[in-house]
């Protein structure tokens, strides 16, 4: 199903998977990880080619694997951050974004952390808390020097997540607007209004793309279907896709939405809004002055500016109130920053500062185990969840791959009338349980095989 998302609207692209060998004390173990190569969001330059993007991702991804050969650290947090370093350089000699030079680092990272966890013969969580990937907090952030990660996370990982389900910019919102020859038939819901009786969703993330008319048209649209369903319990957050220049042109935006009689009431369920300004503004000091004296403002975190290893501290010297966390971005970042997030909630008495999990339309049956098995160690409670609803599930794999997710992971996926797999999202929650028992969200079984006819570069 085409996702619109900020100036890209998305049918299809590729899918990286990435196995790697690691010798961890004296032997050898395998890891793999895998994410979508989706052009238009690690760098969202309109006139570039998406091909010449995927190259890019392909680019970075080889490179990082080159120098990951020629590391060795006593840790897993030693190497990844050599190689974070070393990434780091190469990229700002070659004035390539760290958002997108770091998405390589992060699929190394992904990799080396199943082989430690396959290694060890313990889930990813239980090594988190006893630190058994050796972060050391004061080389990152001085303010958690002495402190522990089983100081500043959470003692159990979260048993399921609240799913909630984006909005494309393109999404049809009630079935009558679907017109005949854009009606699917695969066995998922297509509008948003079917979406909230499958999947029993509660829970919304809602794109924007600045265009106030359109923009309130749709909020009212979306509102009225939760009003008609008589659902009162329902959150969102916004997406504000990169839209806004500057706080002037996004607060006039907001203060417009705020005034419309027929969605004020709606707006009162928002948990945040993520990224609307462009990511060359949004860590200004430009912004920070703006952010600062706008004393209603709603909360507001960064998303696409979450580049680098201080990108969130910045943002909250701005006045932003958090960031999200996808597993592209880095898993020891996501970590560092959610603990950062818990200890400034606990000096403060209360949750202001606020991580957010979302996930760039990622599937199973690698990318999307590890996504959400970070998520629910972080205790990210409320979770973007759709590539499986996009995607049609994991149709796009071979049968015994499919036939394997549903035997090994049984609470976690279902199968559709059609015959294959989708998330198994039930009252719009996502139990974790398969994920956890897991060293880091995958089997033997879902290994891809290097001698596939289907295995690409």
């Amino acid at each position: 199903m085409p996702f619109k998302y900020g100036i890209a609207t998305m049918t299809d692209l590729p899918h990286c998977f990435i196995r790697s060998t690691a010798n961890i004390d004296g032997v050898d173990s395998r890891g793999i990880s895998a994410d979508h190569l989706p052009p238009k969001w690690f760098t969202k330059e309109p006139e570039k080619d998406p091909v010449d993007e995927i190259d890019e991702m392909l680019r970075v991804i080889e490179n990082a694997g080159q120098f990951a050969t020629e590391i060795e650290e006593d840790s897993v947090f030693a190497f990844w951050k050599a190689l974070y370093d070393r990434q780091d350089i190469w990229a700002k000699q070659l004035n390539i974004p760290p958002l997108l030079a770091h998405f390589g680092t992060s699929l190394v990272e992904r990799a080396l952390i199943e082989a430690f966890c396959r290694h060890r013969e313990q889930s990813f969580h239980s090594l988190l808390l006893e630190n058994a990937f050796g972060i050391q907090w004061e080389s990152i952030r001085p303010e958690l020097a002495e402190s522990f990660p089983k100081d500043l996370l959470p003692s159990r990982p979260l048993e399921s997540l609240s799913i909630r389900h984006t909005v494309g910019l393109g999404d049809f919102i009630r079935e009558s607007d679907i017109p005949e020859s854009e009606r699917l038939s695969d066995g998922l819901p297509q509008s948003l209004e079917k979406c909230i009786r499958f999947y029993g969703t509660k829970n919304l993330k809602i794109k924007v793309d600045g265009k106030i008319d359109s923009d309130i048209k749709r909020l009212e649209a979306i509102a009225k279907v939760f009003s008609d369903l008589e659902i009162q319990d329902f959150a969102f957050s916004v997406d504000g896709n990169e839209q806004f220049k500057d706080v002037a042109t996004f607060k006039a935006f907001w203060e417009t939405l705020r005034a419309e009689s027929d969605i004020s009431d709606f707006l009162k369920g928002l948990l945040f809004i993520e990224q609307p300004f462009h990511r060359d503004v949004a860590l200004d000091d430009s912004i920070g002055d703006a952010l600062k004296t706008w004393t209603d403002a709603p909360p507001i975190i960064i998303d696409e500016s979450d580049g680098e290893i201080e990108s969130m501290p910045r943002a909250l010297e701005l006045g932003y109130r958090g960031t999200s966390h996808k597993n592209c971005k880095g898993i020891f970042k996501g970590i560092i920053n959610r603990a950062h997030i818990n200890l400034l909630n606990r000096n403060c008495g209360e949750e202001r500062y606020l991580m957010s999990g979302e996930d760039l339309c990622n599937i199973g049956p690698i990318a999307n185990h590890q996504d959400c098995l970070v998520q629910a160690s972080l205790g990210n409670a409320t979770v973007e969840r759709n590539g499986h609803h996009y995607f049609k599930g994991i149709s796009v794999f071979d049968f015994e791959l499919q036939r394997n997710a549903l035997n090994s992971f049984p609470h976690f996926y279902t199968q559709t009338s059609d015959g294959y797999p989708r998330l198994d999202i039930r009252d719009g929650e996502l139990a974790t349980g398969d994920l956890l028992a897991t060293p880091f969200g995958t089997d033997d079984s879902h290994f891809v095989k290097t001698d596939s006819p289907s295995a690409k570069r």
